[in-house]
């Protein structure tokens, strides 16, 4: 794993983390317990904080960044990032499932018990609303969601990510 300062700034995670043998931890970045970096990841906080919070999985290929002097970047608790997402420079509530290789650009807010389809763009601006699925280039609002359900289906995934991460210990 690389882990690299920038500006006086020492990527910093807690308890329980899996840090994958090949992800990239760059700069102001710091992410909460129990949560996992997969292969081949990049989160970069050379030109604006990250901050990531627990049982948080950021899957294979997917690059977290900000923008300088403009947007960071924060990511709640028990999200699911799928593989080969780009997260740049926005906001992503609690209870998030962000779907295989979407992109979630600058000053975006994902609030909570949210689905992002697979291959979704959520374009700069925009504020996706709790308990909906959005999907499509640009994305829209296809439907609401139960939120007790969704909460759960969640939390599910994020859970089976803490036990995938333990194999690799």
């Amino acid at each position: 794993m690389l882990i690299k300062s920038v500006l006086g700034k020492k990527p910093i995670w807690g308890e329980n983390c899996f840090l994958a043998d090949n992800a990239t931890l760059i700069g102001d970045v710091v992410i909460g317990e129990y949560s996992s970096i997969w292969f081949n990841t990049v989160i970069r906080g050379d030109v604006n904080k990250i901050r990531i919070g627990n049982n948080v999985n950021i899957q294979d290929g997917s690059v977290i960044h900000a923008t300088y002097k403009k947007s960071s970047t924060s990511i709640g608790n028990y999200v699911s990032v799928g593989h080969n997402a780009i997260i740049h420079g926005c906001m992503i509530d609690d209870y998030v499932l962000i779907g295989m290789g979407s992109i979630i650009m600058d000053n975006a807010i994902i609030n909570s018990n949210t689905i992002i389809a697979a291959g979704s763009v959520i374009l700069e601006n925009t504020v996706v609303e709790s308990n909906s699925i959005y999907g499509g280039i640009p994305a829209k609002k296809i439907k609401c969601i139960d939120q007790s359900k969704s909460k759960k289906e969640i939390e599910r995934i994020a859970n089976n990510y803490i036990i995938y991460s333990s194999w690799y210990k």
